[in-house]
């Protein structure tokens, strides 16, 4: 038997292979000691067998095999000229390079398996599979290593959502059979978007143990989770059924895998920390994450270069730092109905170019940046017109959003893509793009998203200090694959701060602040039709990068002051916030959804605990702390008192002054907050004594 291990500061993971097969997971948990005997850890994790069974079980291994006997879903389902292929690999041995890359054969069918699974310093583990066939083959599925998921886990956690309801969790006891999440739309969507997380029984986000699974890809994706009739589990990632196509050489994206034993927030820990510091590359990562303006829930497509000027006026003097022209100035584009692909500036509206507003913009003290839906073509465009066969699927599809998708695998697309977003951004003075991507795909195509990495690695290379948004409809593509190439996320569309709270809340699960754009909307929000205070709205943006994104002639001087304040205080705190730790803190009120930003150090921290609706009971309950130093004392301080009602009554602690605890009793008996109307949002700074 061979065994292998890879270990970080979270986890271990035991592989081992029976006379040259491919390995087994043979153990993913806590670390183990550095002495394990992994040969006895795995032969003490056989089954045994009874009635009604094979005579020997066949092996749950980082590739299930249906040759072997394999009664679940297979790891791999490939043909060649249409007759199905059944491979049994062996000969397993082990690559010399970095990491660990093991390598299986079936050699009477000229295949050969790969799985490269490496440590990251931030506690991840990564996982890929890698075919190659000797001649042409069609893959119908090849699912990255597979885990088995522990037998001790109560339920699945996986994401779902919408256009404006981004990031829903969805909790599901394990039962018998297959648990599947399929998202053929051609991005990690809105809909299926890969995260999973497998908790014990009792997890809590602050207690618990937990595995988190994350496939880092940015197109059409599987998720099978499966228990077989004897008991064992399964979890399997891959891109979407038949989406790879033909070929002689295939590779999943990695799965991600983390292990907390303290509960969900150990796991969304690492997650941050991995997609922060080491997904992530930074144009410059020393720069403080500045505040956006973006003018596109102010102005729509009707552009005015003397409108524009007078709102950036206003915008740098609530504190902006970044302005941000949306959809509209290309083209003939006066709404969404042509010219997307006719990347060139509208003279109708811009009979100067860009040149003057950028000007103003920069005169002001602001960088500049630009919207751009690049993969993307309207049937009412020259581009549509020169080229109608660069557009995919077939020329009678349904539109969506009265567009089509571009062909990234066709490198003439690319090409003229690059050539033209160059043009633009080599002649004017751009710091960011605003990167977007409204419609589902009318096929779902492994070599799309392949060839949109490709133009943005070559965007990257050329205009290395530019800056690039990952935008799809919202939060219809977020994932570690884009973010290899991209500096920043929209969330969703929805600027409603009482839906962003929820959205912000479930997504840290996954994405640090750093990169989490979040922005004030207009006081009655475009997409809910809601009206909420500033002080709400602003805090909320505040939470994670923060921007605007409203008209702000539309501001009382009351919402001025308050949101100039706000922005000072992000401004004041950015500096340590956008590398902090965002902790979820389990409320004893549903109504309540609050978090706990740790830094680095440990030495600080902010609580936002926002009321999203009217509590059962008459008063607060109290809110427990998470992540703190037991044994130190810390001084609370509730930053915006103001924002308490009439109705608050009461002698609190709070409302005297700050609170010297320590973190014993910040943790074990919490803090008691003001009376909060919904709509509230409670701020608490908290300092190491």
């Amino acid at each position: 038997m061979q065994t292998w291990r890879i270990d970080t500061a979270q986890q271990t993971l035991v592989l081992a292979s029976d006379d040259g097969a491919i390995p087994v997971c043979a153990y993913w948990g806590p670390p183990l000691p550095a002495d394990e005997n992994l040969v006895a850890l795995t032969r003490s994790g056989e089954r045994d067998l009874t009635g009604g069974m094979l005579d020997l079980l066949p092996p749950l291994s980082l590739c299930p095999e249906e040759r072997r006997s394999w009664a679940g879903q297979p790891g791999l389902i490939v043909s060649r000229t249409g007759q199905p292929l059944r491979p049994q690999f062996t000969a397993c041995h082990q690559l010399a390079e970095d990491g660990l890359a093991l390598r299986v054969k079936d050699p009477a069918l000229g295949l050969t398996l790969t799985f490269r699974i490496l440590s990251t310093p931030d506690g991840i583990i990564s996982a890929t599979t890698e075919l190659e066939a000797s001649d042409s083959v069609e893959v119908h599925w090849l699912a990255a290593p597979v885990l088995p998921a522990p037998d001790a886990s109560d339920q699945i956690i996986d994401v779902s959502g919408r256009w404006i309801g981004e990031f829903q969790l969805n909790r599901t006891p394990w039962t018998a059979g297959i648990r599947l999440r399929e998202a053929r739309t051609g991005r990690s969507g809105h809909e299926h978007p890969p995260y999973a997380i497998l908790t014990e029984g009792g997890t809590t986000n602050t207690q618990g143990n937990a595995y988190g699974m994350h496939y880092g890809w940015s197109g059409g994706h599987r998720m099978v989770a499966e228990e077989l009739p004897d008991g064992r589990r399964q979890m399997q990632w891959g891109h979407a059924g038949g989406s790879m196509g033909s070929g002689t050489r295939f590779a999943t994206a990695p799965v991600l895998l983390s292990f907390s034993t303290t509960g969900l927030n150990g796991l969304a820990i690492q997650m941050q920390r991995h997609i922060r510091d080491t997904v992530v590359q930074w144009t410059d990562a020393h720069r403080p994450r500045p505040i956006h303006y973006n003018c596109w829930e102010a102005i729509y497509f009707d552009h005015d270069l003397s409108a524009l000027c007078a709102i950036a006026d206003k915008a740098v003097a609530l504190g902006a730092e970044r302005f941000v022209l949306d959809d509209g100035w290309f083209g003939k584009r006066d709404n969404d109905l042509s010219s997307l692909g006719d990347w060139t500036i509208d003279r109708r509206k811009w009979p100067d170019g860009l040149t003057p507003l950028i000007d103003h913009v920069k005169s002001l003290g602001m960088t500049f940046g630009l919207w751009f839906e690049p993969e993307m073509v309207n049937p009412d465009s020259d581009l549509y017109r020169a080229h109608p066969d660069w557009a995919l699927g077939p020329a009678d599809q349904v539109l969506g959003r009265h567009q089509m998708v571009l062909d990234m695998a066709n490198p003439e697309v690319r090409t003229y893509l690059f050539d033209v977003i160059a043009a633009i951004l080599s002649t004017h003075d751009i710091d960011y793009i605003k990167w977007d991507h409204n419609r589902l795909l009318p096929v779902s195509d492994a070599a799309q998203t392949s060839g949109i990495y490709d133009l943005l690695a070559r965007l990257r290379v050329a205009f290395p200090s530019i800056e690039i948004e990952s935008c799809s409809s919202g939060g219809g593509r977020i994932d570690a694959g884009i973010l290899a190439y991209t500096h920043r996320v929209w969330l969703s569309d929805s600027n409603d701060a009482l839906e962003r709270l929820r959205i912000q809340h479930d997504a840290a699960l996954f994405l640090p602040a750093a990169v989490t754009g979040s922005h004030v909307g207009p006081r009655k929000s475009h997409t809910s039709g809601r009206v909420l205070p500033m002080a709400f709205r602003a805090w909320v943006a505040a939470q994670r990068h923060m921007g605007f994104e409203m008209d702000p002639r539309e501001l009382t001087e009351d919402e001025e002051a308050t949101l100039t304040a706000v922005t000072a205080w992000f401004k004041e705190n950015r500096g340590w916030m956008m590398a902090a730790d965002i902790l979820r803190l389990d409320s004893a009120d549903p109504s309540v959804i609050a978090e706990l930003q740790l830094s680095a150090s440990g030495d600080r921290f902010v609580i936002f605990a926002g009321q999203s609706e009217t509590s059962t009971q008459i008063l607060p309950r109290p809110l427990r702390l998470t992540g703190l130093d037991p044994q130190a004392t810390y001084e609370l301080t509730l930053r915006n008192p103001g924002d308490r009602t009439r109705q608050s009554r009461g002698h609190l602690a709070f409302k005297e002054g700050p609170v010297h605890l320590s973190g014993q009793a910040l943790m074990a008996k919490g803090i008691q907050l003001p009376v909060a109307w919904p709509a509230t949002m409670w701020v608490v700074e908290g300092v190491r004594q």
